[in-house]
């Protein structure tokens, strides 16, 4: 059963090391801080959040299956796997609700390979170049979206 109050933030390879790898890119703020000031803003919307991080492929495929059941949208930065992972298109692809696709860094002012997005073929929104702040605009659009 669907929980209608729920939106998964499914996070990418390196993504635990957030404050810590290329600050010059990626910030100081961790995923912890993510967590955080989403949370704020699920509560105060009367939803919740279940944010998760996984290096490996897999991981994020069965997150995207079991929301299937349990969530309403996902939030994802894909990461690495961005550009290259068609199996979590095709897992995104049989998830009904809104997915909004993040990323931290303009990927557009970065290497070209970075340029490409399996995911956006699926995504709702694609939110880029806003620093951690993107996963809270993902989320309220997301809210706005599922309410």
């Amino acid at each position: 059963m669907t929980d209608l109050r729920k939106v998964f933030i499914l996070n990418g390879p390196n993504l635990n090391l957030l404050g810590k790898r290329q600050p010059e890119i990626y910030g100081h703020e961790t995923l912890q801080d993510v967590e955080m000031a989403c949370r704020q803003i699920a509560s105060a919307a009367g939803h919740d959040i279940r944010l998760l991080q996984s290096n490996a492929e897999h991981q994020l495929i069965d997150w995207v299956h079991e929301a299937r059941e349990s969530a309403s949208g996902i939030i994802i930065n894909p990461a690495a796997f961005t550009h290259t992972s068609v199996a979590i298109l095709d897992a995104l692809n049989a998830f009904e609700g809104p997915v909004i696709e993040v990323h931290i860094s303009n990927v557009h002012k970065r290497e070209s390979f970075r340029h490409h997005s399996f995911v956006s073929g699926r995504a709702d929104g694609i939110i880029i170049g806003c620093g951690v702040q993107g996963y809270e605009l993902a989320l309220q659009r997301i809210l706005k979206i599922i309410n």
